[in-house]
């Protein structure tokens, strides 16, 4: 049988080989490190986050300024239409023209206006407003009474209109 002090002896010896191998086996980051560079990390999320945000709110700010410098031109034009406005006919014809300039603005910009007039109902296009007899097939727009418009493939605005309906006697 082994001796007490030996057998302790052995334990220690056992332990120190353990600890060796632990202090070996540990060469990753210790659970400090690794808290360490969690919170540098979420701290730099954070400042990106409300960077991004600033630049958000900034470019919502200015995204129209294209848009607002292509139509100051008009804005100078209804300026001096509004200066000259003495003779109607030559005023008429500056107010048709401040119309085509700033028509031709908005369709560059890719505005289109929604086809109605004689056009079957289509409710992603149009709302009704009225319904009238007539001898027109069912749900035909017999009246546009306010212009819709499209920006590119999205309806901004529907167009309001009257369609038709079967008249009594044909129900």
């Amino acid at each position: 049988m082994e001796k007490p002090k030996g057998k302790l002896e052995a334990i220690k010896d056992k332990l120190k080989g353990l600890q060796k191998e632990v202090k070996e086996e540990k060469k990753g980051p210790t659970a400090e490190e690794l808290i360490d560079t969690l919170q540098h990390l979420q701290a730099e999320f954070e400042n990106y986050r409300k960077h991004v945000e600033k630049e958000k709110v900034r470019v919502k700010e200015y995204a129209n300024k294209d848009i607002i410098t292509k139509l100051l031109p008009i804005l100078d034009s209804f300026d001096l239409a509004i200066k000259n406005d003495k003779d109607t006919e030559h005023f008429r014809k500056g107010v048709e023209m401040i119309y085509a300039q700033f028509v031709s603005v908005l369709k560059s910009e890719g505005l289109a206006p929604i086809k109605a007039q004689g056009e079957k109902f289509d409710p992603h296009l149009h709302e009704v407003l009225l319904k009238q007899e007539s001898d027109k097939p069912e749900d035909t727009v017999l009246e546009e009474l306010q212009k819709g418009y499209q920006l590119k493939d999205w309806v901004i605005r529907h167009s309001k209109v009257k369609i038709s309906k079967p008249k009594e006697d044909q129900k």
